[in-house]
């Protein structure tokens, strides 16, 4: 057994990320748009920090991202797939409902975003897109999987949204050198993971959850 090599694998994982290559949407809206009486429709995106912003926003950086907690907190927990049947269910697979309107949603990788690790008292807290303790899942070490080529890390997450979130890319620098490599080494996901002086062996079972893009990286 090894410990991983945060230099490769996190080199992968930024290589394999152009912000400027956000791929465009492929079906044509207007925000705020009233399809049927009384119904209004927004369409937004997140990115692979778990950053959310209006999918029509040109330039997607922290300065035009939402950062109001409330709202955050208001959207994230209302976040399903997305089960209507029109134009939009194949490239908004996500939505956010809120009485009549309807929130379109797409992301770069994952809906669910794991911005942050809190000390909890009984079980520690993985932090969802940036809305601090009021929307949190507990931290499961032993479910934690990591894919070797792009160096991106996954935890499960709610079932609503498909079982399983992104960690972002800085909590996943941090917790990278608490990962063991069986003798495979870095070309196989790892097979322990290190938490607080607990060895943790890695079940696998979020890899079930996974695409077949993604699982054909261990192959």
């Amino acid at each position: 057994m090894f410990r991983v090599n945060v230099g490769r694998n996190f080199y992968n994982f930024f290589r394999n990320y152009d912000a400027s290559a956000i791929q465009k949407c492929s079906v044509s809206y207007i925000q705020g748009q009233s399809p049927e009486p009384r119904i209004r429709e927004y369409f937004y995106y997140i990115d692979h920090q778990g950053q959310l912003f209006l999918d029509d926003t040109k330039v997607k950086n922290f300065i035009t991202c939402f950062k109001d907690k409330k709202f955050l907190n208001f959207f994230f927990k209302r976040l399903k797939t997305n089960h209507i049947e029109n134009q939009y269910r194949e490239s908004f697979p996500y939505l956010s409902p809120c009485g009549r309107e309807r929130n379109y949603i797409r992301c770069e990788d994952r809906p669910i975003v794991f911005s942050q690790i809190l000390d909890g008292k009984e079980n520690d807290l993985l932090v969802c897109n940036h809305c601090g303790e009021d929307f949190t899942v507990p931290l499961e070490p032993q479910n934690i999987f990591m894919l070797p080529l792009s160096g991106r890390i996954y935890h499960p997450a709610p079932d609503r949204v498909g079982g399983v979130g992104l960690i972002k890319s800085s909590v996943a620098i941090e917790i990278s050198s608490l990962f063991e490599f069986g003798v495979l080494g870095e070309n196989s996901p790892p097979v322990y993971f290190n938490w607080k002086g607990t060895r943790h062996k890695l079940s696998y079972d979020v890899l079930n959850l996974m695409s077949e893009k993604e699982k054909s990286e261990l192959e």
